[in-house]
């Protein structure tokens, strides 16, 4: 099967060797296998994640903590879909999908996800630029046409090798998830409403704002480039896939990387929302923005005795790396949808120059009609997560129905149930958009 058609991400397909199914040790198998999981994870704490996970804690404290919860569950069966999908069938969800399309339907589809990719860039560029705002001054139009210089940084991360930029990635969430975990300790949390807010309460369909904000956070936590580059960076992976017990061993250590660091992504979220519901639920700024928290924490009118540089400038400084590092991730799902979708090959300087230009010239209309406002900005991010979860079923069906396709994958073809529930989620999912876009009429 492989022979006909060009291999997903040929530069890092079957990169990385692996133990032999035979070798018994489970934590040598487990790193083996641990780093697309977390090449994954930063998708689900870009800044997008940011902005929504700050907005829901200023504006509804802890109450959106169960919607980031159900996120991320319904993100670890999806992500795991994304893996068999990949290990089984060797295709990554680009190839599998567009093998089924005439060529008209194949180029809508690949227009959607374009867009769905723009949308996750345009976060990606304006957290960046706010953070270059926030630590060195710079103004945002400086900042967002700097990020074109963010194509080097990509090509010098993966000259690297896939293995030493999986590498250079965890140390990134790490420090994230350390620098969150001091300024949510310094703050003064009521760790028994953080955990009422686990339980999931009407408040998300009788709300307006707040439906929009979960499903902004829908949109930011499950992503479609996030699914397409799982499918991929699972066959990194060089094992014997003509061996079904290799094959098994390659899915089970694959869902434990994606599991692991999915629940770190989670963690990372939750220290944000708590962040926001703790500094600015009831205060006159509810939205939490990324400034207002930079300001916020510096201020002793906000946080009092705990206010302090240091920590505004660590939060700047946590939105760079996760700005700068989403980079390689956006990049390298563009490139698996182009491919698999158009069956056109590019550098990936080139790609990324295309992507990066395509989503700077909507921004820099924007910008010009807002006066380049860090609010308008900022609101642009939660609408582009909005947009994003809309384009979410059309990603989300054609998984389940994928990896429901016997002929595709063989032994490993869905349970009934697993099928269901898939289909019950992506409808869950459809439902919530239809009546979110029926109430802003």
């Amino acid at each position: 099967m492989q022979s006909h058609r060009h291999q997903s991400l040929e530069e890092i397909n079957q990169s990385v060797a692996v133990p032999d199914v035979h070798q018994t040790a489970f934590w040598r198998k487990f790193l083996a296998y641990s780093g697309p999981g977390a090449l994954v994870a930063v998708g689900y704490m870009d800044p997008g994640n940011w902005l929504t996970s700050l907005a829901g804690g200023g504006q509804f404290q802890y109450r959106l903590l169960a919607v980031l919860a159900l996120a991320i569950i319904v993100a670890m069966f999806m992500q795991g879909l994304a893996i068999r999908l990949g290990v089984v069938a060797r295709q990554d969800l680009a190839q599998a999908i567009a093998s089924k399309l005439p060529r008209p339907v194949r180029y809508v589809a690949w227009i959607l996800n374009e867009v769905a990719m723009m949308a996750t860039d345009m976060t990606g560029v304006i957290g960046t630029a706010i953070a270059l705002k926030m630590l060195f001054g710079l103004p945002l139009l400086a900042g967002i046409l700097l990020t074109i210089a963010d194509v080097l940084v990509v090509l010098l991360f993966l000259r690297f090798g896939i293995r030493r930029v999986e590498v250079i990635v965890l140390v990134a969430i790490l420090t994230v998830g350390i620098i969150f975990g001091i300024e949510v300790g310094r703050a003064h949390v009521q760790f028994g409403n953080v955990l009422l807010g686990l339980v999931p309460t009407p408040l998300i369909v009788k709300n307006h704002t707040a439906l929009v904000l979960s499903l902004g956070i829908l949109g930011a936590t499950i992503m479609p480039h996030n699914l397409y580059l799982h499918s991929s960076l699972a066959q990194s992976r060089r094992y014997d896939y003509h061996n079904p017990a290799q094959v098994t061993e390659a899915l089970r250590f694959a869902n434990w990387d994606s599991t692991v660091h999915l629940i770190a992504a989670f963690l990372i979220n939750a220290l944000l929302l708590v962040l926001g519901g703790t500094l600015f639920f009831g205060h006159t700024n509810a939205l939490a923005s990324l400034q207002a928290v930079f300001d916020g924490l510096k201020s002793t009118t906000v946080v009092g005795a705990l206010a302090s540089q240091v920590m505004s400038w660590l939060f700047a400084l946590a939105l760079l790396i996760t700005g700068l590092i989403s980079s390689i991730t956006s990049t390298l799902a563009g490139q698996i949808v182009m491919e698999g979708y158009l069956h056109i090959r590019l550098p990936l300087w080139q790609r990324r120059l295309l992507t990066r230009a395509v989503t700077l010239i909507p921004i820099l209309i924007i910008g010009m009609l807002v006066g380049f406002s860090d609010a308008a900005f900022e609101n642009l991010i939660i609408y582009a997560q909005v947009a994003l979860s809309i384009a979410l079923p059309f990603t989300l069906l054609p998984l389940v129905a994928l990896t429901n396709d016997a002929s595709l994958m063989k032994a490993h073809v869905n349970r009934p149930t697993v099928t269901w529930v898939g289909y019950g989620l992506a409808g869950i999912i459809t439902v919530l958009n239809i009546y979110l876009v029926y109430s802003l009429f």
